[in-house]
């Protein structure tokens, strides 16, 4: 994940390499992505979103156990905003960076991208929240979609958004 620490275009790979893990009778998700930096999509999601989603990265192949059928695909978010309140934001954890709290500052936040990294967690990515709709439209309750921050006081942020 070189590219995602230096922010260097021609460390970007050009695709990815992977292998199933688990039992290989279950069904195939559409999302299949465990790790908040890589966002990994079906064909069919990526056929779909690649207008919307090309705005803040690109596409790449998903190589599983050498096949080069392009199943899956792994949407690289090039976007890094300085938008994170760092005074009001957690601290990010030393073994990889995560921020357990992020709190934005409005007035920076990239609300037209669909998603974006901030430079204190360059290894995250987060979701703008019509982004999340649109992909709950199309992938379902495969998606847990969680809240990270929110203007709205109404609204309570998950308490442990980018974990597992």
């Amino acid at each position: 994940m070189r590219w995602q620490r230096t922010g260097d275009s021609s460390d970007w790979p050009t695709e990815a390499r992977a292998e199933w893990d688990g039992d290989p009778r279950l069904r195939k998700t559409e999302f299949p992505s465990g790790y908040p930096g890589a966002p990994v999509f079906s064909r069919r999601i990526a056929d779909v979103l690649k207008n919307d989603l090309s705005i803040a990265g690109r596409f790449v192949p998903v190589l599983i156990d050498d096949d080069k059928t392009g199943e899956y695909f792994l949407y690289l978010v090039k976007e890094v905003v300085d938008c994170l309140d760092t005074r009001r934001s957690s601290k990010p954890r030393k073994a990889d960076g995560q921020i357990k709290n992020a709190v934005f500052r409005a007035d920076a936040l990239p609300a037209s991208l669909p998603a974006f990294r901030v430079p204190e967690y360059r290894r995250g990515v987060y979701w703008n929240g019509w982004a999340v709709d649109r992909l709950r439209d199309l992938i379902g309750d495969d998606l847990e979609a969680r809240l990270v921050w929110s203007e709205d006081p109404n609204l309570t942020p998950h308490r442990n958004p980018m974990g597992l």
